[in-house]
């Protein structure tokens, strides 16, 4: 079921929904209180002359990405043929550059063009990853720099054509393939409840994750923005998205049968980041400090990727074991 809006109503009600059995037939379903956990999207960017942007927000969107570059060498012959040009130097952007150049380089070796492969990282900022801090930062461009990622920093994209891009310095970089990362917002439901929002759309949330001056509506994941530890605000990211869900599931059941609530307390602040076949790196704290690189990181974001972050679903039993874990563990 689908919620596209939500409207007062006394209380407030989930409006025009959209259900399998009943098709695009609209439903009103009253509540007593509401967990919104809609989640996070990428925001698109306007550009000038854009045919096509890839990106890798979703699933399905990912597998348009790989389409694209398993269909390249089908291309007529082009100078950016095998040039992908990465927008947004983050978290996000870098993972993504330090994996294109082997895919690509694999599917360009078909046609014979392997040596032609190129991967720019484009980015406002002046340094990469700015959100990631200093510390991680030595490491994140050697990675790039053995990877052959090409950095294009304190620049963006200005306009664009089917086989080109053209930055704001007036460089013009031919491409068959953009793939853009720079920016996330919470989902435009968060709009619809009356609280405080911040800068990327997530409803101000107490330590119990009820929406400030909303009360019956508890705000989850992505929507969210929690206090986390050591006085930071959480994250749009697995980190805090897992156990701010399984708090406010707990809470607002707790709500409802006027048994005491519990205060949100994330684990320790960590981060995992993939550097493609140049390794990964882990670093623990809001400082960012380097705890693992190589292939010792690799296992752990490894883990993440294919273990941790999936609760599991096809056992009653192991469902509910996870009912009394609230960190991240």
């Amino acid at each position: 079921m689908l919620s596209t809006s939500l409207k007062p109503n006394g209380k407030w009600r989930l409006d025009e929904s959209y259900s399998e059995e009943k098709g695009r037939e609209p439903v009103t379903l009253r509540y007593d209180r509401l967990v919104l956990a809609t989640g996070s999207q990428l925001i698109h960017p306007s550009i000038p002359g854009v045919v096509n942007i890839f990106d890798i927000d979703t699933l399905s969107t990912a597998v348009a990405l790989d389409n694209h570059l398993h269909q390249l060498p089908r291309r007529a012959p082009s100078e950016g043929q095998y040039t992908a040009v990465v927008v947004g130097a983050g978290f996000t952007g870098i993972e993504i550059a330090a994996e294109l150049g082997e895919r690509i380089r694999a599917i360009a070796a078909t046609d014979r063009s392997a040596e032609t492969v190129r991967v720019v990282l484009v980015d406002r900022a002046k340094v990469v990853g700015p959100e990631l801090g200093d510390a991680p930062r030595p490491y994140i461009e050697s990675a790039l720099s053995e990877l052959k990622v090409e950095t294009r920093l304190g620049r963006t994209v200005s306009s664009a054509g089917p086989d080109h891009v053209v930055l704001s310095d007036g460089e013009r970089i031919p491409t068959a393939t953009i793939v853009w990362t720079a920016g996330m917002s919470a989902s435009p439901l968060t709009e619809q409840i009356p609280g405080e929002r911040d800068r990327f759309g997530r409803l101000l949330v107490d330590e119990y994750l009820r929406v400030d001056g909303v009360p019956d509506v508890y705000a989850a994941g992505d929507t969210a923005a929690g206090l986390a530890d050591d006085g930071h605000t959480t994250i749009q990211s697995c980190q805090h998205a897992q156990p701010i869900g399984k708090y406010a599931g707990h809470n607002v059941a707790a709500d409802l049968i006027g048994s005491s609530l519990l205060k949100f307390t994330p684990d320790p602040y960590s981060n995992a980041l993939d550097l493609g076949p140049a390794g990964a790196l882990t670093t623990l704290g809001w400082d960012r400090a380097v705890e693992s690189t190589g292939s010792e990181a690799k296992t752990t974001k490894q883990n993440i990727n294919t273990k941790w972050i999936y609760p599991p679903v096809d056992s009653a039993a192991a469902l509910l074991s996870q009912a009394g874990k609230f960190s991240n563990g």
